[in-house]
């Protein structure tokens, strides 16, 4: 009797030893997404694939396959070799269902969701309750796994111009892994304050400390990589809206599966899964725990697979009292996706991948991920909550970005992590060698036309231009900085034109009225020349480009002394406001003659009184100690200008008035494509120069062939309508833009497509007092469409439009224009 105990028991050992655990996972061969719940069968048994398509199954016979199914894709068996215990299945569509999309779930899970959405003003905290206040601990990490990380250093095999084969060492995943086993690649820190009434949300930087820098970059604590709230909608990921799954419409847009019920602190919690309703699309997934009596959500984890791979986990507390679930934890993970592309985030340069399959490349940035976790704490509910100043979404006081070390001890909850605690002082030295703080300092005066040196900002823009009144202007501009007083600034240039060769400058002083609002009163004085036609928005900020374009082309410009005094301010949070009232002697450059009342005007003056408002309502903004940033900037936004002149005051010639406006929505997606409309129109009425309608930004050069009009092309400009082709006194323009994500070409192409259509339509009243200059109207309205290939290599890039219409001209060729463009990427 022993010995068959003895035997059976080594027969179930042998079983047990005999079968091989094995992980897995199910993807779409195409997309490489996740297949969630697909059935797995061996043998005698059936399970199915989590939401996320992985699965674990124990396989005791090799030669015995396991078969995947899942409705609209062909079955596959596949075989487990012994020593595998890693395998990823991909299952290919059948294209007898190419088009199957899932549009039906059943009317359970159909009643539950609508519940959610039916319930939010009971469940979600912001509706539900008067007011709450809490602190929040913020941690952001960009980190890797030194153990994923090949220590090797690789040789690259490269030939020369002559062929000969050459060998390069390549040390990068080497000191990338010896990096990440001391530290972390970046982090930083931040204890904010939210608080909300009826009003408002408003958050308040109590504390920030940032690896590397002395002073925050103010952008990065305001950097909302995803919404706060479940119940958001649109619900934002990475500052991209998309619908949320528990919203009306987000409902036509995903299919809802009840898996299972469970309990979180002892209440019953229905599990959803979530997906698109097309299968196969790169968009939002989840799985959401649904509180089974007051329909409120107590778990939530998103995942998106694309170009970017998105893994964010929400967990709730129930607060009895109150009958809701509040926010206890966020965790975010954001990853390079199948892009080919790298996305770059303080340097680190991050992939992730969502399935299981190993990489063929053992490249450093396939392993980096950017983490975000916040946790709330000191929860005041329904408590006299007092909001400043409400505009302001993001309020960061200069006195709280110096807390000592001591106040940070106090989060640091996870001591076991040597790599976190040395993070701050490796960054700190090596930004210290690299002047990592001073590189972003002059990014972001170069991006908007300027270079510091001492207590000056030199002028980019005034240093070399070209037209063909001047020819080559050489020029030397600045602007008083910080350094020499934050209360006044002291701008001035001074420019020679070969071709004229005419002086010409201008001096601008301005005084800081109020530095919260950021006030400016200035005064200035200029002698110059303008082109004709121009509408340009003084709201409008400056931002730098390495060459101006259009004016290399023009030759009809007007020579403009002004003296002019006005006020800058952004007292309103959303809206930037300009007022001001000049005085200029105009002398056109060019045959021209203005017909008024019986009188020849050649040259002319005009004073008048100017107003504009940009107003962004949608945008949110943030307080710092440097002033007011737009953080979160969303569309439409709204420019409006009046100009009116002042009859008999200062010797003023002409009595007319000018009203101009323009509108920008941009659309971007998830994908990395991006959509955008322009609407711009001006209306202008009384007696008007030539010098004062609009000309609505022409850029083709009047010659014959196509290739002598190659030139620049310029942003929003009509690349075919010729310069001084149409002018008018009233008109609207309508731009629409499709922008598609980079193409990876090899050999460092990655060009960037975009399809573009302008309209414009415009009149002017009284054509024959325009005497010298001929010119057409727009009354049956100007089209043409084209496509841009920019960033095709260097930054430089080509562009080709066509022009269609009533004012399509008779030779073919005169419609077409060519022209080159060019990006300037300052990595910022």
């Amino acid at each position: 009797m022993k010995n068959i105990f003895l035997f059976l028991a080594f027969l179930v050992t042998q079983s047990i030893l005999s079968q091989t655990t094995v992980k897995g996972q199910v993807l779409d061969f195409d997309t490489t997404i996740p297949i969630a719940f697909a059935k797995i069968s061996y043998e005698n048994k059936t399970l199915f694939a989590d939401w996320e398509g992985k699965f674990t199954i124990e396989i005791s016979d090799s030669k015995k396959p396991i078969l995947i199914t899942y409705k609209g894709y062909y079955d596959k068996p596949t075989y487990i070799s012994k020593n595998e215990n890693l395998v990823i299945i991909k299952l290919t569509q059948d294209l007898n269902q190419k088009n199957t999309t899932n549009y039906y779930s059943n009317n359970k899970v159909n009643k539950i969701i609508k519940n959610v959405i039916d319930n939010r003003k009971k469940t979600m905290p912001e509706k539900a309750l008067k007011s709450f206040e809490y602190k929040n601990y913020e941690y952001i990490q960009v980190t890797a796994n030194p153990d994923s990380i090949s220590s090797d250093i690789e040789k690259i095999y490269k030939k020369n111009i002559f062929g000969k084969q050459k060998v390069k060492l390549d040390s990068t995943n080497y000191k990338f892994k010896k990096l990440v086993e001391k530290s972390h690649v970046y982090q930083t820190e931040k204890v904010n304050q939210l608080q909300f009434n009826k009003r408002k949300v408003k958050e308040t930087v109590l504390a920030s400390r940032m690896a590397g820098f002395n002073e925050p970059l103010y952008e990065f604590l305001a950097l909302k990589l995803i919404s706060y709230s479940v119940y958001e909608n649109p619900f934002e990921i990475v500052e991209i809206p998309v619908q949320n799954p528990i919203s009306n419409y987000g409902r036509r847009l995903y299919t809802y599966h009840l898996l299972d019920s469970t309990t979180i602190q002892n209440r019953k919690v229905y599990r959803i899964y979530f997906e698109p309703k097309k299968l196969k699309a790169n968009k939002l997934r989840g799985l959401l725990y649904i509180d089974a009596q007051n329909f409120s959500i107590a778990k939530a984890f998103y995942r998106i697979y694309g170009i970017v791979n998105i893994n964010a986990n929400y967990t709730f507390s129930y607060l009895k009292e109150h009958d809701i679930w509040f926010p206890k934890n966020r965790k975010f993970i954001l990853s390079k996706g199948s892009n080919s592309e790298d996305i770059s985030i303080l340097g680190g340069t991050m992939k992730f991948r969502s399935s299981l399959e190993e990489s063929a490349e053992n490249n450093a940035s396939d392993h980096t991920v950017f983490i975000l976790e916040s946790t709330p704490f000191d929860i005041k509910i329904n408590e006299s909550v007092n909001i400043n100043n409400p505009m302001i979404k993001i309020d960061v006081p200069d006195e709280n970005l110096n807390k000592p070390e001591s106040y940070w001890k106090n989060f640091s909850k996870d001591t076991l992590d040597l790599r976190r605690m040395k993070t701050y002082s490796s960054l700190d030295s090596l930004s210290q060698s690299s002047n990592i703080e001073r590189k972003i300092f002059l990014g972001k005066k170069i991006i908007n036309g300027y270079y510091p040196v001492s207590v000056f900002d030199l002028d980019l823009r005034s240093i070399i231009k070209y037209n063909n009144y001047e020819g080559f202007r050489f020029g030397l501009g600045a602007i008083t900085n910080t350094k020499l007083s934050e209360n006044y600034k002291i701008a001035f240039y001074g420019a020679y034109g070969l071709k004229d060769e005419a002086f010409k400058f201008g001096i601008t002083p301005s005084y800081l009225i109020d530095k919260q609002s950021e006030s400016w009163l200035s005064a200035s004085y200029t002698d110059d020349l303008n082109e004709i036609g121009q509408t340009n928005f003084a709201t409008d900020t400056r931002r730098f480009k390495v060459y101006d374009p259009r004016p290399f082309n023009i030759s009809t410009f007007y020579h403009n002394q002004e003296v002019n005094a006005f006020i800058e301010s952004k007292y309103l949070t959303k809206i930037t406001s300009y007022i001001g009232i000049s005085n200029s002697r105009i002398e056109p450059l060019f045959n021209y003659f203005y017909q008024n009342q019986g009188k020849f005007y050649s040259d002319y003056t005009i004073t008048n009184i100017q107003l504009a408002i940009q107003w962004n309502p949608f945008s949110e903004y943030m307080q710092t100690p440097l002033g007011k940033i737009e953080i979160e900037k969303r569309h439409p936004k709204f420019t409006f200008q009046v100009t009116k002149t002042l009859p008999g005051i200062l010797n003023n010639d002409f009595d007319f008035t000018k009203i101009d406006f323009k509108t920008f929505y941009e659309i971007p997606y998830l994908s990395g494509q991006k959509s955008s409309f322009l609407f711009q129109g001006g209306l202008a009425f009384g007696e008007i120069p030539i010098t004062d309608l609009y000309s609505i930004i022409p850029n083709n050069l009047n010659k014959d062939a196509i290739l002598k009009r190659i030139t620049f092309s310029s942003k929003n400009s009509f690349e075919t309508m010729y310069f001084n082709e149409f002018f008018s006194d009233r008109y609207f323009s309508v731009q629409l833009r499709h922008t598609f994500n980079k193409i990876n070409l090899g050999y460092k192409l990655n060009p960037e497509f975009s399809i573009v259509t302008r309209a414009a339509f415009g009149s002017v009243t009284n054509k024959s007092n325009h005497i010298g200059l001929p010119f057409n109207t727009l009354e049956n309205g100007f089209f043409e469409s084209g496509i841009e290939c920019s960033k095709l290599f260097k930054g430089f890039g080509i562009v080709a439009f066509y022009r269609y219409g009533d004012y399509q001209l008779s030779n073919f060729d005169d419609n077409i224009a060519i022209k080159i463009s060019f990006s300037l990427d300052l990595g910022m």
